[in-house]
């Protein structure tokens, strides 16, 4: 998997771990292993301007996902998965900041970030939360990912709930 990470944003954060988010979603969602996606992490202006510009709405958001290949997790019969670029994931360090405070379960801005990451991810393969039952699908993926990842590197605990409707 070819996967960037640019941290654009000022704020450090743990970019090894949003690269191995990444790629165990990519690789769980059975992706292609020589398709290609770009991770950017900005600060809140630059959000914000994304989020107007591209969905109408003000303030900055946690996370955008601009597709490219429009690809999808291949049916469980094919043989082999299509190859292409995936797209664009944009992360905000300050919104996840403040949504991983303000959870029910507590957790670090880093956490949120890779929580946002699979979620990304996730929108570039076509999934969607706005109906009821694509929320219920999309969020049900997301927390198997992420807790699966956990448990593949020893991390204890609850995995962080979805902080975004």
């Amino acid at each position: 998997m070819a996967i960037d990470v640019n941290n654009e944003s000022g704020t450090e954060v743990d970019e090894q771990a949003i690269l191995d988010v990444a790629r165990y979603a990519l690789a769980r969602m059975r992706i292609h292993p020589l398709s290609e996606l770009s991770v950017i992490v900005v600060d809140a202006e630059a959000m914000e301007q994304l989020h107007i510009q591209w969905m109408d709405l003000p303030g900055p958001t946690d996370v955008m996902s601009f597709p490219m290949d429009e690809l999808r997790p291949p049916a469980k019969d094919d043989a082999e998965p299509p190859q292409g670029l995936l797209g664009d994931i944009v992360l905000c360090p300050e919104v996840a900041k403040k949504q991983g405070e303000d959870a029910p379960t507590k957790h670090s801005m880093d956490e949120e970030l890779q929580l946002l990451t699979v979620h990304g991810v996730l929108h570039l393969l076509g999934y969607d939360h706005e109906e009821p039952d694509e929320k219920a699908e999309m969020f049900g993926l997301q927390a198997a990912i992420i807790d699966g990842w956990r448990a593949e590197r020893g991390i204890e605990g609850p995995s962080p709930a979805p902080t975004f409707t």
